[in-house]
C-alpha cells in the first residue's frame, strides 16, 4: 500500500498494510464472538475498557463488544464502515498508535432497538456494561427518578426502552422469560457506589413491571461495583491529521488517552467473566476502598496543585509540576499528610500509586489547565481534602499542612470575587458574597467561611481545624506569587 492512500479507510482490509510501527490486534477479528453489550460507546469507553478488551481477544476469542449508543448516531456511522476498527494514542514522552478491534458491532439505538434487545437476550452475552454518565442513569438520591421523562416512557413502554435502566432490564426480562442465565450488569461510569445504585434503581424499575420478576432479579444478578481512571483528551483535528499521517489511512474518529490507565473491578458475577485479571485489571471486594485512594490521593493532590497554582500565576498541572517549591510541596501532602490518614485496600501501596501520580501529572502530552480543576470547589474540597483532614484530627496527626489548599482555596474566592470574576460553583453567589466581604484578616475571613456547612461540617466549630486553617490563611498573606511559593518552601522544610 501506498503510504498515503487518497481516500482509503482504516479497515479489515487495510489492517494488515499498516506501518509496522502500528500495534495492531493480536487476532482475527474475523473469528472473535460477541459476548459483552456495552452501552455507552463513547471516547472514555473505547479509550478504557475495549483496549482491556482488546488484550483479552488474544487469547479468549469470545468476549467481542457489540457497542450501542443511545443518543447519537456518530459513533455508528463513523466506525461501522472501518469494521469497528479505530486508533488509540497513547500519550506520553514518547506516544504511539494503536489499533484497537475489540468492538465488532455498532448499534444506534434509536435506529437498531431491536436489534439491540436481541442482542441482550443471546446466551453468549454473558456482561452487559456501562459508561452513560451519572445523568444517564436516571437517578433521585438513593433510587430511580421515576419522574425522568424516559423512565415514564419506559413503565409504559417496556418492550421499547429509551434509557440504559430500560434497555437493561428488558434485556433481563426476556432471559427471565426464555429461562436464559442473565447477564452481569457493570457500570464503568466514575460514579461512586455504581454498582450499588444501578443495582437499587434497576430493582426499583423491575418492581414497578412485575414484582416476580424483580425478585428473580435480585436473587440471580450481580452488579459490580467498579473504579476507572485514565484522562481521555476530547479528539481534535490535530490527532486527526496525526493518525492520517502515521496510518496512512483515514480513521473517522480517533482517540487519545494517558499512558496510565486504572481498572478495579469487584469479583461478583452471575455468569461467566473476561479473565480481565491477566490483562491488568485488579480485581477487589473494596471498590471503596480504591474510590477513597483516588479522590484523597490523586483528586486531593490536584485541587491542591488547582488552587496553590492558580495564586501563583501557573496556568497547568504540567506548569506547577515544574515549579519546584509546589511540587515538593505536593508530593509531600500525598505520602507525608494524606496516605498515612487512608485506610488503603488489601494490598494496595501508597508509595508507588504516588508515584504514578506524579508521573501522570509531569506528563507532557497532556495539558490540563488549572482553572478547570478549579471549578466546583465547594462540592469537591470536603471529599477530596476536608475528609483527609477530620480522620487526621481523629488520629491526633498534625493538619497544617492539609490546611494550606484550604486556605489557597479561601484567597482564590476572594481574589476572583475582587476582580469580579465569576466562579464555576453552584454556590458561586454565596461564595462571592463571602470573597467581596473579606479585609485579609484571617480570624474574620475564615469566621466566614466557616459559616457554610455545606461546605465545611462537621469541621465548622472544631477549634484546632479552625486554628490551623486561620494560620494558613494568614501564611498565604495576600496570596502573591512570592508569598505563596515562600510559605511552601517553609512548609516542606517544617
Amino acid at each position: 500500500m501506498d503510504r498515503q492512500q487518497h481516500g482509503a479507510r482504516l479497515s479489515a482490509q487495510t489492517l494488515g498494510a499498516l506501518p509496522p510501527s502500528v500495534q495492531r490486534p493480536a487476532y482475527d477479528i474475523t473469528q472473535t464472538r460477541l459476548g459483552i453489550v456495552h452501552i455507552g460507546a463513547g471516547a472514555f469507553h473505547r479509550a478504557h475498557q475495549a483496549v482491556y478488551l482488546d488484550d483479552v481477544l488474544a487469547q479468549h476469542p469470545d468476549w467481542a463488544i457489540c457497542g450501542v449508543s443511545l443518543h447519537s448516531r456518530d459513533v455508528r456511522d463513523a466506525l461501522q464502515p472501518q469494521d469497528g476498527l479505530y486508533a488509540l494514542a497513547l500519550l506520553g514522552q514518547e506516544s504511539h498508535l494503536r489499533v484497537i478491534g475489540s468492538i465488532r458491532e455498532l448499534l444506534w439505538a434509536k435506529e437498531d432497538a431491536a436489534l439491540v434487545l436481541s442482542r441482550l437476550a443471546e446466551p453468549q452475552v454473558r456482561l452487559v456494561t456501562l459508561t452513560v454518565t451519572e445523568k444517564g442513569y436516571c437517578l433521585a438520591g438513593d433510587g430511580l427518578d421515576l419522574s425522568h421523562p424516559d423512565i415514564v416512557h419506559d413503565l409504559a413502554t417496556p418492550h421499547a426502552p429509551r434509557s440504559a435502566i430500560g434497555y437493561v432490564v428488558a434485556g433481563l426480562h426476556r432471559r427471565w422469560q426464555q429461562g436464559v442465565a442473565p447477564y452481569t450488569v457493570l457500570s464503568c461510569d466514575n460514579l461512586a457506589a455504581n454498582g450499588h445504585r444501578l443495582r437499587r434503581a434497576a430493582l426499583q424499575f423491575a418492581g414497578s413491571l412485575d414484582k416476580t420478576f424483580a425478585t428473580w432479579m435480585e436473587d440471580h444478578v450481580a452488579f459490580p461495583c467498579s473504579m476507572v481512571d485514565s484522562i481521555t483528551p476530547a479528539t481534535d483535528d490535530a490527532l486527526r491529521e496525526r493518525v492520517r499521517g502515521e496510518l496512512g489511512v483515514d480513521d473517522a474518529w480517533p482517540i487519545q488517552r494517558e499512558l496510565y490507565t486504572q481498572w478495579v473491578v469487584e469479583d461478583r458475577f452471575c455468569n461467566e467473566r473476561p479473565p480481565l485479571e491477566h490483562v491488568g485489571v485488579t480485581l477487589s471486594t473494596d471498590i471503596a476502598g480504591y474510590d477513597r485512594a483516588k479522590l484523597r490521593l490523586l483528586n486531593g493532590a490536584h485541587s491542591s496543585l488547582a488552587y496553590l497554582g492558580s495564586l501563583m500565576d501557573l496556568d497547568s498541572v504540567g506548569d506547577a509540576m515544574a515549579n519546584g517549591a509546589l511540587c515538593g510541596f505536593v508530593e509531600q501532602l500525598m505520602r507525608s499528610h494524606i496516605a498515612p490518614a487512608i485506610a488503603l485496600p488489601d494490598g494496595m501501596n501508597a508509595n508507588p500509586y504516588i508515584d504514578a501520580i506524579l508521573e501522570r501529572f509531569r506528563n507532557p502530552s497532556i495539558r490540563h489547565r488549572l482553572s478547570q480543576i478549579a471549578w466546583d470547589g465547594s462540592q469537591k474540597l470536603p471529599v477530596r481534602l476536608l475528609s483527609t483532614i477530620g480522620e487526621s484530627l481523629a488520629l491526633g496527626r498534625n493538619i497544617d499542612a492539609l490546611c494550606l489548599p484550604i486556605a489557597a482555596w479561601m484567597h482564590f474566592v476572594r481574589r476572583q470575587a475582587t476582580r469580579g470574576v465569576a466562579l464555576i460553583d453552584p454556590m458561586n453567589d454565596v461564595l462571592t458574597a463571602i470573597g467581596v466581604a473579606c479585609t485579609g484578616n484571617a480570624a474574620g475571613d475564615v469566621a466566614a467561611f466557616m459559616a457554610l456547612d455545606a461546605v465545611f461540617a462537621p469541621l465548622s466549630d472544631d477549634t484546632r481545624f479552625i486554628g490551623a486553617l486561620r494560620h494558613a490563611y494568614a501564611v498565604l498573606g495576600e496570596g502573591t506569587p512570592h508569598v505563596v511559593e515562600r510559605a511552601l518552601s517553609d512548609a516542606c522544610a517544617a
